[in-house]
């Protein structure tokens, strides 16, 4: 018992004269780290007036450490000094171009100012660093909106959702995407599929709201999505503009009824649009370099007996503006696309990582999320250099290798084919998915029906099922390059790499200058696999094969960055 006292005693002991040692070096150490120190302490409790002081002491006496300035850009934008924010960073990046948190900040602070090709350059830079990682990406795509380039946002919102299926912002930029191609049932998909993803998410909810009223001119179903916004908490910025436009659109459904007002304290549950209102021309999201209007690898639906309608070659009509009062979808630019007729939109600066692993957050501002607020490194004594993570394991797929099934009745199939053709002309997916199976379970010999099936699937976010379609496809006809590049493609965006890899290979092994299967393995090595030299070697098989090819800017871009 005495020796156990000792133990204790000495430990308290022990931690006094600890505690005292850190107090005296913190308290007699270097005033410029003194100073950075006392800077990110004030910056995480949202002390940004004090803070600028400590960290403006701290770059006058440590002037080529680039972290200390990129605090200083934080604080600084964090208190409203933006032009001073903008010269932090940038001294930041000419003592260390590659502080990709600096490239990262100041493309925020030019998307505050509404300067999208000013913030796509420092996105590109940032992206081009940590390709890896999807909150880039998502920045990326914003700028590109900006512009009003829809091809590059597209393929930068998809890039995000490739690292991260279930990413809310990116979901909800793709459906802003296609509301600018007047493609509303499009965009009811993709905001559909990011309230799946975050029941909670404000924007993606009232986005649904809006376009529903605006341009499907289905009141009730705006009605219920902008009551599942108003019960959101806290309250967002615009709660009283949205309330005032739900109870008109009340009183236009009920006009004879004596409702009393929205109120927050009804707790709604968010209304999911049904799949009948699912995504008429939905592509297959590859990785971000796959994805073009006109050229995309394993895109093609195989031509049937019967002729097949291509799923991906509908363009739908710009929708009719409807009358009555208006929706906010209009309010929604790549600079506030969360539908706030008052709130600015506010970035939290990425911050350099410190030695340890200790992460403090900031306010979490309203389009990203919270980002990482650590302690930064020492200056380093030599230039630094980008050091690709060790590549990560992934999940397999458990192959459910069919044989070739025997044929069955194709007069029935084809009736219920027939219709599966016209729900899909008619942008009803899910029936079309529930026609084009009826019709391969008839005949399971039936290459188009299984094939159709796996696309459908495919738009739906049912990798599962698609991929299932898919191994019929390749029990059917085992040399379809299409099928088993689109079979790959399923793989890889269901999060089963290695095994689109091995599928690729297979595409590649009966044919070596397959250009998709090139680019597609490509952007895996890129982006999943972190293979710089399988990436380049299959990159620059594509730039041989096909000079022209859509994605030959980016690769181009790409290898001239590794």
């Amino acid at each position: 018992m005495l020796a156990t006292k000792n133990k204790i005693l000495y430990g308290i002991v022990g931690l006094i004269v600890f505690l005292m040692f850190t107090v005296f070096l913190v308290g007699c150490g270097p005033p410029g780290p003194r100073a950075l120190l006392k800077g990110k302490k004030l910056l995480a409790r949202g002390d940004y007036a004090k803070a600028v002081v400590e960290l403006k002491t701290a770059t006058s006496l440590m002037t080529t450490n680039a972290q200390a300035w990129n605090y200083l850009g934080v604080a600084e934008q964090h208190a409203g000094q933006s032009a001073d924010a903008v010269l932090a960073y940038q001294r930041a990046l000419t003592h260390n171009r590659d502080l990709v948190e600096a490239h990262y900040n100041l493309g925020c602070l030019w998307l505050e100012q509404n300067k999208p090709a000013d913030a796509k350059t420092e996105f590109t830079a940032y992206t081009l660093r940590r390709s890896n990682t999807p909150e880039g990406w998502v920045k990326l795509g914003v700028a590109h909106l900006g512009l009003r380039d829809l091809v590059s946002a597209e393929k930068a919102f998809n890039t995000a959702l490739s690292f991260d299926a279930h990413n809310a912002e990116a979901l909800n930029g793709l459906g802003l995407v296609q509301v600018q191609r007047g493609r509303p049932h499009d965009a009811m998909q993709d905001f559909t599929a990011a309230v799946q993803a975050h029941p909670d998410y404000g924007p993606a909810l009232l986005n649904l709201a809006t376009t529903a009223q605006q341009y499907l001119r289905d009141n009730t179903l705006a009605l219920q999505n902008y009551r599942a916004y108003l019960a959101l908490t806290p309250h967002p910025a615009n709660w009283d503009d949205v309330n005032g436009i739900a109870n008109d659109l009340d009183q236009q459904i009920n006009p004879t009824a004596n409702l009393p007002k929205v109120n927050s304290q009804v707790a709604f549950t968010p209304f999911i649009a049904t799949q009948t209102t699912a995504r008429a021309n939905v592509k297959l999201r590859g990785s971000a370099q796959t994805e073009n209007a006109r050229t995309k690898p394993g895109l093609t639906v195989a031509k049937p007996t019967t002729v097949v309608t291509n799923p991906f070659a509908s363009v739908e009509p710009p929708p009719e503006q409807p009358s009555g009062k208006p929706g906010l979808l209009h309010k929604l630019n790549p600079f506030n696309w969360f539908s706030s007729a008052s709130e600015e939109p506010k970035v939290t600066p990425l911050q350099p990582p410190s030695s340890g692993n200790e992460r403090v957050n900031t306010t979490p501002p309203p389009s990203v999320n919270t980002a990482a607020l650590s302690t930064p490194k020492p200056p380093p004594a030599k230039p630094v250099h980008i050091i690709q993570p060790a590549p990560p394991s992934f999940p397999r797929y458990l192959y459910l290798s069919p044989g070739k099934p025997k044929p069955g009745n194709r007069p029935g199939a084809a009736v219920a084919f027939a219709q599966a053709q016209q729900f899909e002309r008619d942008g009803r997916v899910s029936d079309a998915l529930d026609s084009y199976r009826e019709a391969a379970q008839l005949d399971s010999s039936w290459f188009e029906a299984q094939y159709n099936c796996g696309v459908m699937a495919y738009r739906l976010r049912d990798f599962s099922q698609s991929a299932h379609a898919y191994e019929m496809v390749l029990a059917i006809r085992p040399d379809s390059a299409d099928a088993r590049c689109n079979f790959a493609l399923v793989l890889k965006t269901a999060g089963y790499v290695t095994d689109a890899v091995n599928e690729l290979g297979k595409v590649l092994a009966s044919n070596p200058d397959d250009v998709r299967a090139h680019l597609a393995l490509g952007n895996i090595y890129a982006q999943q696999l972190h293979d710089p030299a399988q990436a380049r070697m299959h990159y620059s098989k594509v730039l041989q094969l096909d000079p022209r090819n859509p994605a030959a800017t980016d690769i181009q871009f790409w290898l001239s960055a590794n």
